[in-house]
């Protein structure tokens, strides 16, 4: 045997602790009282769904709710009629557990389930599967040989899990990325969703339907909520934890991924070098950045610069934006870039809360915008020049045609209502931007103006911002459904 009779003891009694339907017959109420994420109605049908033989890899940040969404997929699976002797929950990070092989011990929790050669269906979930060594040869080996179970893995370290899941599972895995909250979902966990209604609008010679406000004072003052404290569904309801978000996202996320995840999965020697990075990063979210400049700043070796900063993008902690030109194509040589953060309420943690006369308003409001198109993958760029004769502009989201390399649609995000007023004077560089590349339509964000101006270059449609990001955050749970064929 690899383990004596004592430790296989305790693991079995650390297993029944740990799937509490086992005896009661339903999962802890301090999950049971929680809100769903609405990426539970897309996730839940890929884990019943056995038509096909693949495990589900579940992909995110720290504290977005990946272990209460695999719990909430357990207590429907219940609701469903699925037997609760027949659902096993593991966490993998446990240290009982440490070098203990995934089919060790699932045969251990169906030793305690009084079932060790039972062929009946299972639905096994592992959390936090990163922590054990070669992870994905020992999921892959389980999905082929148990044909009649459901195996769902979670980690957070969602671009090393992408890497070996790609690797190792290709045709046994599906990656589903469970984002930080989007403001559509943050509005709707509040349960403010009767404040929005639906408006149709003229874009690129269609007739497309986004969202509206019937009270704009209120909304505005969620987003600003959203912006400090919405990333995460348990600040989201708690108030005392709002109180004081620096210790528990610095705690739970920051320090755990800088401290821990990062240095354990990649071998980083300097912890407090990154950190100090980060920190920089998170106070400038928004900016662009140049390895020369940051290297300087920091005193960080550019090399190694470039190294943390794909490391804080695997952790979902930040996401570099690359830099095109005003005909939307990409410099040859990489330059400038911008960084955001992932989530605006980190950099709330790690400094203060903003309200909406803070000086980095506007980089805040960039930032939120920038975490509801990031889930999406879209192909998106900052465009921005000012080389050669070129009077110096920039447009802060342009969509990129990939077959055509040219830029579809542009978004110019304010959080002012005077390019509502003045927009020959405030919108300079947008009117290059559109003439240059040909755009007929641009959307421009306020505060709360709203409404479409004609203008001699093309129609400019403004909209509060946080109008527009309730709407990208919509669209992207949508897109998120039909990449999974729902």
């Amino acid at each position: 045997m690899l383990y004596n009779e004592l430790i296989e003891k305790q693991v079995i009694g650390r297993l029944k602790v740990d799937n509490p339907w086992w005896t009661e017959n339903e999962i802890s109420p301090y999950y049971a009282e929680m809100h769903p994420r609405l990426y539970l109605d897309i996730f839940y049908p890929l884990v019943v769904d056995s038509e096909i033989r693949r495990a589900i890899i579940l992909m995110g940040p720290r504290r977005v709710g990946k272990t209460v969404m695999i719990y909430h997929t357990i207590q429907r699976l219940i609701a469903d009629g699925v037997s609760t002797q027949n659902i096993i929950y593991i966490s993998v990070e446990t240290p009982i557990y440490n070098k203990i092989l995934l089919e060790q011990l699932f045969n251990l929790a169906k030793q305690a389930l009084g079932k060790p050669n039972s062929k009946e269906k299972f639905y096994v979930f592992f959390d936090e599967i990163q922590y054990l060594k070669d992870w994905e040869v020992n999921l892959k080996s389980l999905v082929d040989t148990y044909y009649n179970v459901k195996f769902v893995a979670s980690g957070s370290a969602a671009a090393e899990l992408k890497k070996r899941s790609n690797e190792s599972g290709a045709g046994r895995f599906t990656d589903f990325n469970l984002p930080p909250l989007t403001f559509y979902e943050f509005v709707h966990l509040r349960d403010y969703a009767q404040l929005m209604m639906p408006f149709e609008m003229e874009w690129n010679h269609h007739i497309i339907v986004g969202n509206t406000t019937i009270n704009i004072a209120k909304l505005n003052k969620l987003f600003i909520d959203y912006i400090n404290y919405g990333g995460y569904p348990e600040v989201v309801f708690s108030k005392q934890i709002q109180e004081n978000p620096g210790q528990f996202i610095r705690h739970d996320i920051i320090d755990k991924v800088l401290l821990r995840d990062l240095p354990s999965l990649y071998g980083i020697t300097d912890v407090q070098e990154l950190n100090s990075l980060f920190t920089m990063i998170a106070y400038h979210s928004g900016a662009q950045f140049s390895y020369e400049g940051l290297s300087k700043d920091s005193g960080v070796k550019k090399d190694t610069l470039r190294k943390y900063i794909q490391y804080l993008e695997a952790a979902f902690l930040i996401k570099k934006i690359r830099r095109a030109d005003d005909t939307a194509k990409e410099y040859r040589r990489e330059m400038l870039f911008k960084l955001y953060l992932t989530n605006p309420s980190l950099r709330c943690a790690l400094f203060q809360p903003i309200d909406e006369n803070d000086e980095v308003i506007g980089n805040m409001v960039e930032t939120a915008v920038y975490a509801q198109w990031i889930p999406r993958n879209a192909n998106i760029a900052y465009a921005n020049w000012n080389e050669g004769n070129k009077k110096k502009g920039e447009v802060d989201i342009v969509g990129i045609n990939e077959a055509k390399q040219k830029p579809d649609w542009a978004v110019e995000v304010k959080w002012s209502n005077r390019p509502y007023a003045n927009p020959s004077l405030e919108l300079k560089s947008l009117e290059t931007f559109m003439r240059t590349n040909g755009l007929s339509y641009a959307i421009v964000t306020s505060i709360s103006e709203e409404g479409k101006k004609t203008m001699p270059y093309g129609c400019l449609q403004f909209m509060p911002v946080a109008c527009y990001a309730y709407t990208v955050g919509e669209n992207t749970l949508k897109a998120t459904k039909e990449s999974f064929g729902l």
